[in-house]
């Protein structure tokens, strides 16, 4: 597996509307997409900064895997994953890839995530403990 490039830094929050003014005055630049991913459970917020994206993600249910990081995290947020580019090689080749390697998945194959990119999570118990997000540009 080679990555292009950090795709982007995923940061779990208790509120996009409180958070979007603060990461639009820290990085100068204005947030530049808001989107639901309904099956996640999670509103999303997008912020370029260079190549590399800034995704804030907000739970939408109690349910939502993000709700639960910021349930384990004293109910604050933090950093969640980090997610890069494998456009090249396509995410179903890196999941056998790293199947093969004995990275254990949590997606099998690639499914549909925010910005219509194609998606698929390592397991952090095979990754250092980082949540470790694939992503694919759509075609």
């Amino acid at each position: 597996m080679k990555p292009s490039h950090i795709e982007h830094l995923g940061i779990a929050v208790t509120s996009l509307e409180a958070t979007i003014p603060f990461y639009e005055k820290l990085l100068g630049t204005k947030c530049y997409s808001i989107e639901e991913v309904a099956d996640q459970k999670v509103k999303t917020a997008f912020f370029k900064v260079g190549q590399t994206k800034i995704e804030l993600l907000e739970p939408t249910s109690p349910e939502s895997t993000i709700a639960k990081f910021i349930e384990k995290n004293n109910g604050r947020g933090g950093i969640h994953h980090v997610a890069f580019d494998v456009t090249a090689e396509g995410v179903a080749n890196c999941l056998k890839e790293a199947e093969e390697a004995g990275i254990q998945l949590i997606d099998k194959a690639p499914r549909k995530g925010a910005e219509n990119l194609n998606i698929a999570f390592l397991h952090p118990k095979s990754t250092c403990g980082v949540l470790t997000e694939l992503c694919e540009q759509p075609k």
